[in-house]
């Protein structure tokens, strides 16, 4: 077994070295540490489930049933649980039999769009600290490099976060890029996020090219009997480290990046007396943002926390009981802002719980600003060290804190607070610089996010788009934005946003902000950003904590000039923007527990909470769908609501729609999301308003709801209708992702470095 850090993931190692059947811990099915070039048989038992009779069976085709599926609603990469002991284990949703076989496929789907003569094929491939990345790093390089595809990876195939794989395969001109992460999602979970040449995250009809040319590949197998995958050799010449270790991986590119935007002037970081906290979870962060700090010239400004790379987080966000008080390995994720309940019904952050703050942040002065950055280094959560006594001022703006010692309390900003703090500093920026005023400004959003960003946004004259959950839908809208430029760059630009809204935007535009409420931002740059080859873009395509870091400390720096707390910034905006929405919430609504190391089990539990998922988005998805078809009147949607929920008040909900992969109910008030995952057997529950109680309880109650349709329900809505809900509501969803939509064919330079 792999080494353990430490008791609790020794018990995870036992648990699924116990779980895993001798068939599977046997397996050799492909060698990576043969450094020759080798050859992997796919074989028609392969397709098959393992049994006596057919001992060689790993059961392809029910993973791959699964696996197409999740590529049709994946927001960010398709991702699940892996056998973290025994990577080649085809049970799991992850294994490196899968990720070869969509390796090769891509390199197909890739190599047939690209038959210009004489143009090499580039493609670039990373990752973070995640169990087994290394092995499948190593299995990406050497599939593709095999396909004659040259495989840029970094110097000594090393960590690097997905802002900066996004950013290079965009500033390098490469056909696109493979890298290995779950975001901040559990420990034993892993995905292969696919980054088009544009460098944003596939849209679903681009994973379905591969996924279909994986079938094509089990036809094969099931006619001839077997197909041959070929391995390059270790040291093929198609792996190129070369060209990263020249450009220090990318960062001097990155660095001037920023000095054209957010690091335009830093003069007050330089300044500063007290020095910012950065809390590297997994320790991926550390490698490449301490280098651009360098760079910078502010990297004594900080001090750090976990800066050695560990798959298992430093034991961040994991427990020996489950949120029922139930004796066995549960991780939360290293998500900051997750909220649970003890048994007492008290709430707490667990995954910052389990950081021990009250020793680590002890002899750190009043006003230090923590910032929290996750696993592959794109997600930012802000918190400030403050005096006890403060508690009244916060709770009257909504920003939740946990007890440090009998003198510090550590303020708690979920993204919809600190992000809001950040663009608003941003533009403060601008608007000293004497720039602001240059271009007509806009902001990318998703619905789930804060209401006070629009009102923010409508009170400094700022429009907004919003779209659906993931930075590929916002990636998708500066596309468009771009395309319209380019071919009248005299004209307005006018997009649609997912309500159905036509957003005029102006006259060569500049995105001012692009995020969303799970803790992921972009802004946007004066100059269009050019690539090595001349394409032009207003933004990245990918969320970058570094950037969100940049913007956080200058503000910290303006603040400890002020002398003010961030949540006094945050009381000013509030009061000068006249923001009525103060509060947001979010709840996540898990129906099984992720961390079970037994696949059977997991895919059975996981398998019954996706049918609670679904009945819970059908009940409101089929409603929504309801009035956008006309058969139902917002009237209609008020009383089937009051019926299933007796003690809520729908009196003043003004419209019910979907938003491509949730149902939003916009109220005079407020608003409340439900979203299924698209990833997991989960609902979200998002809510933002002017009283916190009151979104509480309906986010709570919503997004808890069985989902059992009522009388009234299956009166409004006939069951014919309500089983193609989804099928409808995903084809509304395909128009508004391709209306407008800047599908220029990508053509591969004649590099030159």
């Amino acid at each position: 077994m792999k080494n353990a850090s430490c008791e609790l993931e020794k018990e995870l190692f036992k648990s699924v070295f116990e779980k895993t059947p001798d068939y599977i811990k046997n397996l050799n099915l492909m060698n990576f540490d043969n450094m020759d070039g080798f050859s992997f048989i796919l074989k028609r038992e392969h397709l098959y489930p393992h049994s006596e009779e057919n001992p060689e069976g790993l059961n392809l085709k029910e993973w791959f049933a699964n696996y197409s599926k999740e590529a049709k609603v994946s927001t960010a990469g398709i991702r699940g649980p892996q056998n973290i002991l025994y990577p080649q284990d085809t049970r799991f949703p992850i294994n490196l039999v899968g990720i070869v076989l969509a390796t090769l496929a891509k390199s197909l789907v890739v190599k047939c769009k690209c038959q210009e003569k004489g143009k090499e094929i580039r493609k670039l491939v990373g990752s973070e600290v995640r169990y087994n990345s290394d092995l499948y790093l190593d299995a990406i390089a050497r599939v593709q490099a095999a396909q004659g595809i040259r495989t840029l990876t970094p110097v000594g195939r090393k960590t690097i976060p997905i802002w900066l794989a996004s950013f290079l395969a965009f500033k390098l001109d490469l056909v696109g890029g493979e890298y290995i992460t779950s975001s901040h999602g559990i420990s034993v979970k892993t995905a292969t996020k696919d980054l088009n040449s544009q460098g944003s995250q596939y849209l679903p009809e681009e994973s379905l090219e591969f996924v279909n040319k994986i079938q094509e590949i089990f036809d094969t197998v099931e006619r001839e009997g077997s197909y041959e995958i070929k391995i390059a050799p270790e040291l093929d010449p198609h792996i190129d480290e070369t060209i990263m270790e020249r450009l220090n991986d990318g960062v001097d590119l990155y660095v001037d990046y920023l000095k054209s935007g957010v690091a335009k002037n830093i003069s007050g970081i330089k300044k500063m007396q007290n020095k910012l906290f950065i809390e590297s979870v997994g320790g991926c962060a550390y490698r490449t943002l301490s280098r651009v700090l360098e760079k910078l010239g502010i990297q004594d400004k900080y001090v750090w926390n976990n800066t050695e790379e560990d798959p298992f987080f430093h034991s961040i966000g994991k427990y020996d009981t489950d949120p029922k008080g139930n004796k066995t390995f549960y991780d939360y994720s290293v998500d900051a802002t997750v909220l649970a309940k003890k048994s007492d019904g008290t709430k707490y952050f667990p995954v910052i719980e389990s950081l021990h703050y009250e020793k680590v942040l002890k002899d750190l002065p009043l006003g230090t600003i923590v910032l929290i950055t996750d696993p592959d280094h794109d997600r930012l959560t802000v918190c400030q060290i403050e005096a006890i006594g403060n508690e009244p001022a916060l709770d009257e703006i909504g920003v939740s804190y946990i007890k440090l010692d009998e003198n510090r309390i550590l303020t708690v900003y979920t993204a919809n607070q600190a992000f809001l703090m950040l663009m608003n500093y941003r533009v403060k920026q601008l608007k000293a610089e004497g720039t602001f005023k240059n271009h007509p400004r806009f902001m990318i959003k998703t619905t789930a996010s804060a209401l006070s960003w629009d009102e923010w946004a409508e009170a400094n004259g700022i429009k907004v788009v919003n779209v659906p959950v993931g930075f590929k839908e916002i990636a998708n809208i500066m596309k468009k934005v771009e395309l319209q430029i380019k071919n009248n760059p005299d004209k307005e630009v006018v997009v649609d946003d997912v309500f159905g809204n036509p957003i005029n935007l102006g006259v060569q535009p500049r995105l001012i902000f692009g995020g969303e409420e799970s803790g992921g931002m972009i802004m946007g740059s004066e100059d269009l950003i050019e690539s090595l080859a001349g394409r032009k873009a207003i933004a990245m395509r990918e969320k970058s904590a570094t950037e969100a870091i940049i913007v956080a400390s200058s503000l910290g720096a303006k603040l400890e000039e002020e002398n003010k707390t961030l949540s006094e910034y945050l009381t000013e905006i509030f009061e000068e923007n006249n923001i009525v929405a103060k509060f947001d919430v979010r709840e996540d609504i898990a129906y099984y527990n992720e961390s079970e190391p037994d696949i059977d089990k997991l895919k059975q539990a996981k398998t019954e909470g996706e049918k609670q998922r679904t009945k819970n988005d059908l009940f409101y998805l089929s409603l929504a769908i309801g009035i956008r078809e006309n058969i139902l009147q917002i009237e209609d949607v008020k009383n089937v609501l009051r019926d299933a929920f007796k003690d809520m008040n729908f009196d003043n909900l003004e419209s019910v729609k979907f938003v491509g992969d949730g149902t939003y109910l916009k109220f005079s008030d407020k608003y409340i999301e439900i979203r299924p995952s698209g990833t997991d057997a989960k609902t979200k529950a998002y809510g933002g308003g002017e009283n916190l109680e009151d979104i509480e309880k309906f986010s709570r109650v919503l997004g808890n709801y069985s989902g059992d349709r009522t009388e009234l329900h299956k009166k409004a809505i006939t069951e014919e209708f309500y089983n193609n809900s989804k099928e409808v509501a995903l084809n509304h969803y395909l128009e508004f992702v391709s209306k407008d939509a800047n599908n220029e064919e990508f053509v591969i330079p004649d590099y030159n470095y």
